[in-house]
């Protein structure tokens, strides 16, 4: 009842100002488990994507998206805990990840949707990033449950990091054709397995999306961001302190 308010009230209106383009949708079951592997730019991708499908498609969600503070804070653990997403403490080490995996088990076996980000985090610049095999390819091969690429378009634009005011930007939403990894079904553990899985369902994800693919995961891509951030900020802090008679 309340994911029906919320996506009345909230993916209407969302519609209605964004009107977000989407092919594929015919690539969707009407019904049985499924699982909605998607690049992630922003975070209302979250947003976009539920508001555009008839059936109900429960993502797992930071922790922190549940325990913000302030005002956004409290909107946002409202809409997340309203529509049924899953908080996950993504620095809880294995035992979260476990927890993750577990609960995206049986949203399957209920017979519905799980979205999942494979990258694991938002891309800070726009283009995709290696995905991690411990989470979707476990959960596919544990339930045999088909995977569903889909490309979210410009959604980075709508809303970029840091920012709360949305640009009136339409974004777009590729669903590709369901993936079948039941060849594989029984061989969670090996762990060369779950990176193929994992790596084909990112090789559907950029052909859908035209990113760039990088080969790393975006984890360390922030780190590397934030480490040449800091040297600038230092280099140019420094060069205020010598001043133009020291040169």
């Amino acid at each position: 009842m309340i994911y029906g308010a919320m996506k009345f009230s909230i993916g209407n209106s969302l519609k209605l100002a964004f009107r977000p383009w989407v092919e594929g949708l015919e690539n969707i079951p009407a019904e049985g488990p499924a699982i909605l592997a998607s690049n992630h730019l922003s975070f209302s991708d979250s947003f976009f994507l539920p508001a555009v499908l008839d059936r109900k498609v429960t993502f797992i969600a930071k922790a922190e998206y549940f325990t913000s503070p302030g005002v956004k804070g409290k909107l946002t653990a409202a809409f997340f805990k309203g529509v049924g997403q899953l908080p996950v403490d993504r620095s809880g080490g294995r035992g979260a990840g476990e927890a993750a995996i577990k609960s995206g088990i049986e949203v399957l076996e209920r017979g519905e949707l799980f979205g999942i980000y494979p990258e694991g985090t938002r891309s800070p610049d726009g283009r995709l990033y290696r995905g991690k095999p411990g989470g979707l390819a476990r959960v596919a091969l544990a339930t045999g449950a088909p995977v569903i690429p889909v490309a979210m378009i410009d959604t980075e634009k709508v809303q970029p990091p840091g920012k709360v005011v949305p640009k009136m930007i339409r974004p777009g939403i590729r669903i590709g054709k369901p993936l079948d990894f039941s060849r594989y079904h029984g061989m969670e553990g090996d762990r060369f397995i779950l990176r193929s899985v994992t790596d084909e369902v990112m090789y559907e994800i950029m052909k859908l999306s035209g990113q760039e693919y990088v080969d790393i995961y975006a984890t360390a891509a922030k780190r590397q961001i934030a480490e040449a951030a800091k040297k600038q900020a230092e280099a140019e802090k420094a060069a205020k302190k010598s001043g133009p008679g020291d040169r």
